[in-house]
């Protein structure tokens, strides 16, 4: 699939491509296969250490909570060392007593662990690049810790299906900063304004998307209740990373009739 105009597109790897939102919290409510089995981390909690299993579920909810406020900077502390703090902290606040690094880390690593083998990328995303690989160049790219991105790619196994992978953490500045978009633009060969972007955030994917000047920026919003004040504002909002195509088909469309009323335009001249 072409598109005038466009040549490439970016997409955002999570909560975009593969969820890894619900691959970390099914890391701590369920082991694969068995969905009623309780996590390996859950388990540990109660077999190893002799939590009750009331205790071993605050535990993880709290950790869970901690995840979702999350901000690292990894000029003042590791993304690894962060994530076993969260854990640290969640047990001895359920707990209290003295702070327990060793067990917080062996939480931590149970955890990452599951989640990983639960980063999939579905068959139909999958068949989605394929056919759009035919005619753009595609690129992956994330913003994150370099190792833990890397893990995440390998896990899902996304990469045949891009011309190129571009990490934040392996970057000089991340996503929205400009600057890696045009390194992305200059690895493919590409100008800004024949780029679209595709994801999730609108503080990073969409805005920039704006910063660079890509062609267009497509939000992913699977709930699909937008704000009346969302800013930044995208060119186009989907509730899945599969309608994609239809959108690029509409970019077509509006590209052609522009096209045919220029041409209208310069024949009446």
């Amino acid at each position: 699939m072409g598109v005038h105009g466009v040549k490439a597109v970016f997409f955002d790897l999570d909560n975009t491509l593969v969820d890894t939102a619900a691959a970390g919290r099914r890391a701590i409510e369920e082991v694969p296969p068995l969905a009623s089995c309780p996590s390996q981390v859950i388990n540990a909690l109660q077999s190893k250490h002799h939590y009750g299993e009331e205790e071993a579920r605050v535990i993880c909810d709290k950790v869970q909570a901690k995840l979702l406020k999350e901000c690292h900077d990894p000029a003042k502390m590791c993304l690894t060392d962060l994530r076993i703090s969260h854990w640290e902290e969640a047990i001895q606040e359920t707990i209290g007593g003295e702070a327990n690094r060793d067990l917080a880390a062996e939480c931590y690593f149970l955890w990452k662990t599951t989640r990983l083998q639960h980063l999939i990328l579905p068959e139909d995303t999958r068949d989605m690049l394929t056919e759009l690989r035919k005619g753009l160049r595609l690129l992956l790219l994330t913003n994150g810790d370099r190792q833990t991105q890397r893990e995440k790619i390998e896990a899902c196994a996304c990469q045949p299906y891009f011309d190129a992978i571009v990490v934040g953490g392996e970057q000089k500045e991340e996503k929205p900063a400009p600057s890696i978009f045009h390194y992305c633009c200059d690895l493919l060969g590409v100008q800004p304004a024949e780029c679209v972007m595709v994801g999730d955030s609108l503080d990073t994917d969409i805005q920039g998307g704006l910063n660079a000047g890509l062609k267009a920026t497509v939000w992913l919003n699977k709930a699909m209740t937008t704000p009346v004040d969302t800013t930044p504002v995208p060119h186009y909002i989907i509730s899945s990373v599969l309608d994609l195509p239809a959108v690029l088909q509409k970019m077509e469309h509006k590209i052609n009739a522009k096209l045919g009323t220029d041409h209208m335009a310069s024949n009446n001249e």
